[in-house]
């Protein structure tokens, strides 16, 4: 799926064992002579095994089926014909409406009430917006509810309810305060099996939102706008990329990376509430034909990040012309107070939770990926609590490029300006 990511443990022993998430995995007991290794199964990858008569198992080959540049081989059978060659501006932006429509409409297929989360940025309000247009069309009998977290005075939340008002969804604004955040961490990180820092921070508020649904609301696959940063250039720091060639890399390496950090984010924090994410901006299609576009057309534009996905939209009335144009937010930022942050709510709690002879100790307590502030080691603390020795899942945090970034928020970034002092 767009959205797992399996583990699978192995030894020289020929015992295999797979899971969708590692603590299936981390307490198996078997006669063996060495500890087993788990390891991802990478995205888009396909294994064969060899099965012998005793049980044990040998791998064949191990083949890569689908990349996210190239278009998938089931296109053929798909409702949107065969895709224009020209990358005449006019045409390219028609061809991304249709194939993003295509990617909302294929997951209407559903047996459970579909719902959608709303923060109030571009890509979750393109998702709604277009969700709840697709389900009058195909005589869905209910009435799309769309959901968003933040406190009262929050511009997610606003924003959101600008969006859900323009749209006619059936809304409900989740508050939460700091407190209730930074309790969440522990079972966050246990959900997750990472420590990676901007992925813990952005999971709290979606591992909340989701305990929401499930309690509160009878709506079970979740849409949502992952993806759309990675594949559209929508992070800030690509505005600092040296040239369009080396953005368009820096995207394909995010997209290759996803299941490592948002993707793993969306898909862990949904499914702990028995929630079924579907995330259109990762469609096959949509993104290997996004991917194909000349480099100069993917950039940064007028200093706004994501300027062609929000010209294609342009002039529809889709989403508020706010909402189309709203400067990227770091998530932090968007989900609380304007007084203050989440980033520094938590900043604050956990300066108390790690003294500075642990954080001088830091490089030889952890010597792979290091922590470089108390939040990091927190995070590393609680990740060893449950998966002790196992920090090499995650092979490096994610960090901005181009920018010697330290931190992973969007807010420390020089080139950063929340809404408020634009």
């Amino acid at each position: 799926r767009e959205t797992d990511r399996q583990v699978h443990s192995n030894n020289n022993n020929g015992f295999l064992a797979v899971c969708s998430e590692a603590k299936g995995l981390t307490n198996l007991t078997h006669a063996m002579d060495t500890p087993a290794n788990i390891i991802p199964f990478l995205p888009g990858h396909f294994e064969v095994f060899d099965l012998k008569q005793d049980g044990k198992v040998r791998s064949i080959k191990m083949e890569q089926f689908h990349c996210c540049t190239k278009e998938p081989v089931h296109a053929i059978y798909d409702t949107v014909e065969r895709l224009p060659t020209s990358f005449e501006e006019e045409r390219v932006k028609r061809t991304i409406r249709t194939l993003f429509d295509n990617a909302v409409r294929k997951r209407l297929m559903a047996n459970r009430r579909i719902g959608c989360l709303l923060s109030g940025g571009l890509d979750s309000s393109l998702v709604a917006a277009t969700l709840v247009k697709l389900a009058k069309e195909e005589e869905v009998e209910y009435p799309i509810q769309t959901f968003s977290i933040g406190s009262e005075d929050s511009p997610d939340i606003i924003a959101a309810r600008k969006v859900a008002d323009h749209i006619g969804s059936e809304h409900y604004e989740v508050n939460f305060t700091a407190e209730e955040g930074i309790q969440a961490v522990e079972d966050v990180i246990f959900h997750l099996e990472t420590y990676d820092i901007t992925t813990v921070r952005a999971s709290v508020g979606m591992y909340l939102v989701s305990k929401y649904i499930k309690e509160k609301s009878d709506s079970v696959v979740i849409f949502s706008g992952e993806g759309s940063d990675e594949l559209t250039q929508g992070y800030i720091y690509f505005h600092k990329a040296p040239s369009p060639k080396v953005a368009a890399e820096d995207s394909v390496r995010l997209m290759k990376e996803l299941y490592l950090f948002d993707v793993l984010r969306a898909d862990r924090t949904t499914a702990a509430h028995g929630l079924e994410l579907r995330v259109p901006f990762l469609d096959h299609r949509f993104t290997a034909y996004y991917l194909s576009l000349p480099e100069e057309m993917r950039v940064p534009k007028n200093g706004v990040e994501k300027h062609l996905l929000r010209d294609s939209f342009k002039g529809l009335n889709l989403i508020p012309d706010e909402i189309l144009w709203r400067r990227k937010e770091a998530f932090s930022d968007g989900m609380m107070s304007e007084k203050k942050s989440w980033y520094t709510c938590l900043q604050d709690h956990l300066e108390s939770m790690v003294n500075d002879d642990q954080m001088e100790k830091a490089c030889k307590t952890f010597p792979h990926n290091p922590p470089r502030t108390k939040e990091s080691y927190y995070f590393r603390q609680v990740f060893e609590k449950h998966y002790p020795g196992r920090a090499k899942w995650l092979p490096h945090y994610w960090m901005p490029r181009w920018i010697n970034a330290t931190d992973p928020s969007a807010r420390t970034l020089c080139i950063y300006k929340p809404d408020k002092d634009q």
